[in-house]
């Protein structure tokens, strides 16, 4: 799937449905200092440990949602945020259904 349409108003929460069962993503933009994508995790799903060379925010935008950082548990609700910091390993857990915006940064 293309990324978002450019220089158009865009109502971000919809352009990625909840799945039953799944983590549904849709990458808004890209470019080579870094991209956005939406995530919309149904409730129970999640993201299994991992690290990334470089700093992400992550933003809730509906639902309810478990960050792991390090080990270190933080739960989000919508219109809350963290920065996941580069190469420390964390996770992504839906405590009910969500939707988040990823952003990373490549430089």
């Amino acid at each position: 799937m293309p990324t978002a349409p450019k220089s158009e108003i865009l109502t971000i929460v919809s352009l990625a449905n909840y799945q039953t069962g799944a983590v549904v993503s849709r990458q808004v933009t890209k470019a080579e200092g870094g991209n956005i994508t939406l995530f919309a995790f149904d409730e129970g799903q999640e993201l299994s440990e991992h690290t990334a060379p470089f700093d992400a925010f992550v933003h809730i935008l509906d639902g309810e949602a478990e960050i792991k950082i390090s080990g270190q548990p933080y739960n989000l609700k919508a219109g809350e945020g963290i920065i996941m910091p580069a190469n420390l390993p964390h996770a992504v857990k839906a405590i009910q259904k969500f939707k988040m915006l990823l952003t990373m940064v490549h430089a």
